[in-house]
């Protein structure tokens, strides 16, 4: 593909500037040499058709949830309402300056209020910090109102273990070890779920507590999740629900009847507002009642009928994102609830399991299950022993030329050359047929011609890269002239 630097001719021009109504000497002047270029800026010479061509072509060349399937798992990358994105748009949003004084913005504090109370009531849970950008961040503020509790209490210095299944979610260990604490792995037994044994195994007075991914990456409900969470309890510790998965029982349990203590929801997967592409994205934090003194400031109450910021919580994290979080995801996120309402969450919620079922059920006749129970909102399939030298990483590339986008691969650890397929509620059954049509051809090709799919993809503008060279040598176009 071409870059804009190929395009046009010297004097060529996309719009045409007005006059600067003074000299250019005289401008110049009013910086200090050492800010002034010493020659132009190496800037493409193009025409306006050049430029919207350019840019269109390399648009069709991206793939994206208005594109196409994306059944990228544990992402859950589904069909975002346009309707939305037109609400958030409003000027009443976009053109609110964040330091007005709470009685200049009432609109917004409601918005965001109301927002709050829905999520406390999804989660079951009596307090709510929408700061926090995105899942990990989340993550991140979970662990530090344990740290918090936990200092509060004497017991900072004791308790430093954070128990963590090996079928949660990556980011999981990381947050943990920010926020100051040491992870300990639990193993899952052979139905998937985590080891009851290992967890009584570990639990001791150093124990803080314990993250779990629910359902966990392997798609499954964690059936002993009440005796999961009162084992953690009586040993002293608190439990954090990683939310990002909530898409599966959305309107049909709470995390806070099950035990939970902080639980984060991802409003870019489960409500329906963008995700990819680096952001933005929204992790709103519910908490238990132990944990409401220490959430972040400042809190949005309503009294009689009206809004206001309270910063008196001398026990809080402090602020954890500036101002309230990213306010145009949570009006997004406030409109699909508003819109569907609770019979329509739980509707998604059960198109979503539907759907994954539905697709286990055509694949696994050819593709291995490694733990083959109930699947929620997602399912992991084996690409091993599929045809000679095949990788899951082959199947994945081969998906390309049939014009899917490859689900996640190599995720969770625990399977080995895994496919973790998510193809979300918001797919018709069409779709899902095409897939699994496409997935059950790449097997055959695997077995009758396996060096199809260690070549592919073969259709695409870019062939097989060197993904992690890549990352480690990147080489970058830059005025003409490529840098590493």
């Amino acid at each position: 593909m071409s870059t804009i630097y190929d395009h046009g001719a010297p004097g060529r021009r996309a719009v045409a500037l007005p006059e600067l109504g003074q000299a250019e000497e005289e401008l110049l002047a009013r910086f200090p040499p050492s800010l002034r270029r010493r020659e132009g800026p190496r800037l493409p010479e193009v025409s306006q058709p050049e430029l919207v061509r350019h840019y269109t072509a390399l648009s069709r060349m991206n793939y994206g949830v208005d594109t196409g399937f994306y059944p990228l798992g544990s992402c859950t990358m589904k069909h975002n309402p346009k309707l939305h994105e037109d609400l958030a748009r409003h000027p009443g949003f976009t053109e609110l300056h964040p330091l007005l004084p709470a009685e200049e913005c009432q609109g917004a504090l409601a918005l965001l209020w109301e927002m709050g109370e829905c999520l406390k009531g999804i989660a079951g849970m009596p307090g709510i910090t929408l700061q926090p950008a995105a899942g990990a961040h989340g993550e991140l503020t979970g662990m530090l109102l344990l740290k918090r509790w936990l200092e509060d209490r004497g017991e900072l210095g004791v308790r430093t273990k954070i128990l963590l299944p090996d079928s949660a979610h990556g980011t999981n260990p990381a947050s943990a070890a920010m926020a100051g604490f040491s992870v300990v792995s639990l193993p899952s037994d052979r139905r998937g779920m985590v080891d009851l044994a290992a967890l009584e195994g570990a639990l001791g007075p150093d124990v803080a507590g314990i993250m779990l991914t629910v359902p966990n990456t392997l798609g499954i409900f964690e059936e002993d999740i009440l005796t999961i969470t009162q084992l953690v309890h009586e040993a002293g510790g608190l439990c954090y629900f990683d939310g990002a998965n909530l898409n599966a029982y959305l309107g049909r349990a709470r995390p806070g009847d099950m035990g939970a203590d902080v639980f984060h929801i991802n409003l870019h997967k489960t409500f329906s507002t963008p995700h990819g592409g680096g952001g933005p994205g929204a992790g709103p934090v519910t908490v238990s009642e132990a944990l409401l003194p220490y959430l972040p400031v400042p809190d949005i109450v309503r009294e009689d009928g009206k809004y206001r910021l309270v910063w008196d919580r001398p026990k809080s994290i402090g602020r954890v994102h500036p101002y309230f979080g990213n306010t145009l995801v949570i009006a997004k996120a406030l409109a699909y609830i508003l819109t569907l309402g609770d019979e329509g969450l739980r509707e998604a919620s059960a198109g979503a399991v539907l759907a994954a079922n539905y697709l286990k059920a055509k694949l696994k006749g050819t593709y291995r299950v490694p733990y083959d129970r109930l699947a929620k909102h997602e399912f992991v399939l084996s690409g091993e022993g599929l045809g000679d030298g095949v990788r899951t990483l082959d199947i994945a590339k081969r998906l390309m030329d049939y014009g899917f986008h490859p689900p996640t691969v190599y995720f969770p650890l625990i399977v080995k050359e895994a496919l973790m397929i998510e193809p979300t509620e918001t797919e018709p059954r069409e779709v899902l047929d095409a897939f699994a049509e496409a997935m059950l051809r790449i097997a055959a090709e695997a077995r009758d011609h396996p060096e199809l799919l260690r070549d592919a993809p073969h259709t695409t503008p870019v062939r097989r890269l060197d993904e992690a060279r890549a990352v480690r040598e990147p080489w970058l176009r830059l005025g003409g002239g490529c840098v590493g």
